[in-house]
């Protein structure tokens, strides 16, 4: 069972995941993925339950480092973004639960206007770039970016790995 934590201003609020009063799972989208990783990093009294990252760059993007180096890439991105998202890191999920990863493969997407993304990517970030050291589980959809949020199949797979900790 468990809480499913929905804030799409505000991915993770530490508050927010503590008064669900039991095991709270977590489901973010690109920035928001990095965004949780780093509030699980820095608040180890969150409450239980499983995290599902779709699309997060969690080693970097290339397509953010591209933006970045035009004269409009810093507004474009704002503050967060520009630190998070354009700094290139090798990933990695020490802490005690289960992860998992969803990552696109159909090339369909802005970035490519801004970046030579290598194959396989999902038009915005590259398979590679969602690779986490550590994660429970992975699994790759042939869904872009931004599809991957109105995607059925990218939700069952979401929902099997918060009920099981696996995409089997």
């Amino acid at each position: 069972a468990g809480h499913v934590a929905v804030e799409v201003q505000d991915p993770v609020r530490p508050a927010r995941l503590r008064s669900f009063g039991g095991p709270t799972h977590v489901v973010a989208h690109s920035l928001g993925g990095l965004v949780t990783c780093e509030a699980y990093a820095r608040h180890a009294d969150l409450p239980e339950g499983r995290v599902v990252l779709m699309g997060s760059p969690v080693r970097g993007s290339r397509t953010a480092r591209a933006v970045a180096s035009h004269w409009y890439g810093p507004a474009a991105l704002g503050p967060l973004a520009l630190g998070e998202l354009a700094r290139e890191r090798d990933a990695a999920w020490r802490l005690p639960r289960e992860i998992g990863v969803i990552a696109g493969s159909l090339p369909v997407g802005i970035g490519r206007a801004f970046a030579d993304l290598p194959q396989p990517n999902d038009g915005t970030v590259c398979v590679d770039e969602t690779e986490l050291s550590g994660a429970t589980s992975r699994i790759v959809h042939d869904v872009s970016h931004t599809g991957m949020l109105f995607s059925s199949a990218v939700a069952d797979s979401a929902v099997k790995f918060l009920a099981t900790g696996s995409f089997g």
